[in-house]
Parts: C-alpha cells; structure tokens; sequence
C-alpha cells in the first residue's frame, strides 16, 4: 500500500478542510484483529444518515520541524486533551504514508450530530472524518476529492485509527476483510458493496435505542484482544465468511426474513463471544434483553420485518423497510421508549458517505 501513497505531498504551507463522515452499523460483526488494525474476519455494515461527524482541520507549516505533533483538538468548541493521545497514535500509524504529519501545527475541530456517550461509536465517524481531511491536504484540485482512488486511500488511513472507521467513508453498504465471495474484498481497507441489493434495502430504516450511555464496563479494545485465544473463535470467524457469503443472495432477492434471521444472529453471536472470554464479561443491560423479547413479540404478532442488531453495547439498532416505518415507529413510541435512557432514541436511515463541506 506504501506504493499507492508514495507521491502524496502537501499542496500549500496552510489551509483549511472539512469534512462530515456518517456513522456505520454492522450486520456481520468485526471483533478480534492482528497487528495494525487487520480484522480477523470480514464485516459488512450499512452506512448511516443522520449519524455524522463535522471535523474542520486547520493546518500551517511550522517554522522549525519537531519529533512531536504539534495538535490542539476541541469537541463541539471545548478543548478536549484527553483525545490527543489518540490522534497522536493515529499519526503514529499513518505517518510512514503521510511523512509531513510532524512538518505542521494542527487545530482539529469536531462536532457529533449525536449526543456524547449515547452509545453511537463516534471513533468511525470521526477518525474517517480526520482521515480525509489529512488526505485532502495533498490533492492538487478539489475534483480529486470525487476520485475512487481519494476514497480507497481514505479508507486504508481511517483504518489505523479506528478499525471499522474504514467503512465510514462511503456507503449505503460497505464491505471490510477478505474473503472469497466477494471481489476485491481487502483487509487494507472497505469498498463499496459490489453486487446488486434489492430496492428494499436501498431507503432502510435505523431507530438507535439508547439503552445506556456512558463507558462500557469493557472496552472494545480489550473485547478484540480477548479473541486471541478465545476457544470459539476459529468457529466465529468461519462464520462470518458464510454469513458474508449468504447475504450476496439475501441481498439480491429481498429476502427478510432471512435477512432478520442472520442480522439477528449475528448480533447475538458477537455477545456470545464476549459471555465465552476469559475473562467473561456482560455488556447488554436488562432492558437490552427486554426490548429484544418486545421486538420479537411484535414480529410474530403483525408479521412485520423489523430485527434488532447491537454493536458492542447496551444500545439497541431496529432495523426496518421504509415501507413499515409508521407501524414501526409507532410500536417504538408505544412499547419501546420506556426501556430507553431518559426515553432517549435516534431515527435514521441507510446514508452514501462521507462528503466534502463547503
């Protein structure tokens, strides 16, 4: 890949970019990866709407060079110095591609369209966001912005900072990891899903109900690291490659109640994983298992297709066609929002990535 990055110089001694770059939600779950943020399986998730991150970089040349970055970060304007040790270990990460990163003082501004700690991984959002905004820094004209070769290369960056950051940068559908199913598929970074996808899917609906915010009790980060020597995990992985491969039909035909089934199980088996560990550990929460029975409840009753999916966490993600949105919203007002913290939960919809701000 250094190949691919090798002509990549800055274009001028200061600037300004900004960049907004959507959340994402995994159908088939990434967890456990290896040495610089390579998966241990492959992963597909769809690409959120509503659920953004805003990062503004300010950059000027720095009159005499350092062996350190020279970083200010602000969140929503407030000085945050707490996330600098990991933007610092982003840099870490990419400078052999982006060898100018200690030739410049940096001011990073962003901004999360969610509230904080509402269980929506901003780390994707905005390690995609920062990653093209440090891209654009070397392209000669703004339509380079707009070139599958700008996109691929600010995947393979938003992958040293956030794993799954890889598949914020396009969308509505994107795949991460390799496996013989699907073409061009890459550890290095995610690519736009490459088979055809029912018009069902192409305006589906995401209700996040937060459950908890907050810190989880366990980071994802040790979450990975449990999987080197977990006992199922060879069978995990195994999985994800069939259920990689089992969705190219699914998602040819429309069929959901397939699709319901092997969403669904997905999630439950990232959380068996984390029940498998050793050491073991409980991220859903009561009302996490409550809304879950609700939501099956519901699916039996009026033969609607919602489904659930959970991330590593307590939140629950209903998925729905938009055909279904006003029967499903308003089982969502009437029986859900009560399992929710302060009644808090966001709507949104399938989304295409990220995009250049004015």
């Amino acid at each position: 890949m250094i190949e691919l990055f090798k002509d990549l110089k800055t274009t001028s001694d200061q600037g300004i970019t900004s960049w907004e770059a959507p959340s994402n939600i995994a159908l088939v779950k990434y967890w456990g990866k290896f040495k610089d943020q390579i998966p241990a399986n492959p992963s597909l998730s769809f690409t959120l709407s509503n659920c953004h991150s805003k990062t503004t970089l300010n950059y000027r040349l720095r009159s005499e060079f350092s062996d350190d970055y020279s970083i200010d970060f602000y969140l929503d304007d407030e000085p945050k110095e707490d996330f600098i040790p990991k933007i610092k270990t982003f840099f870490d990460r990419i400078e052999a591609y982006l060898p100018f990163l200690k030739s410049y003082d940096f001011e990073i501004r962003s901004t999360n369209s969610f509230p904080h700690s509402s269980g929506i991984a901003s780390s994707a959002s905005g390690m995609a966001a920062l990653a093209l905004c440090l891209l654009e820094m070397t392209v000669k004209s703004i339509e380079e912005t707009n070139s599958e070769d700008f996109y691929q290369k600010a995947s393979f960056l938003a992958r040293l900072g956030s794993g799954s950051g890889c598949r914020s940068i396009e969308g509505p559908l994107v795949q991460w990891g390799s496996t013989p199913s699907i073409s061009n598929s890459s550890d290095l970074f995610g690519i736009p899903y490459p088979t055809d996808i029912h018009p069902v899917f192409e305006n589906y609906q995401d209700c996040i109900l937060i459950v908890h915010k907050g810190s989880k009790a366990v980071s994802s980060t040790v979450g990975h690291q449990l999987m080197e020597n977990h006992p199922f995990a060879k069978q995990r992985f195994a999985q994800a490659h069939q259920h990689i491969e089992k969705l190219i039909s699914i998602l040819q035909s429309g069929d959901l109640i397939a699709f319901v089934e092997l969403v669904e199980l997905e999630a439950l088996t990232l959380h068996a994983m984390m029940l498998t560990s050793n050491p073991n550990f409980i991220l859903m929460k009561p009302n996490t298992l409550a809304i879950i029975e609700k939501v099956r409840e519901f699916r039996a009753h009026t033969g609607i297709p919602i489904c659930f999916t959970l991330d590593a966490g307590a939140n629950v993600h209903l998925l729905y066609p938009h055909k279904d949105a006003i029967a499903s919203f308003d089982f969502i007002l009437k029986d859900l929002v009560a399992y929710c913290e302060n009644q808090q939960y966001i709507c949104d919809q399938l989304g295409m990535g990220a995009k250049r701000l004015s």
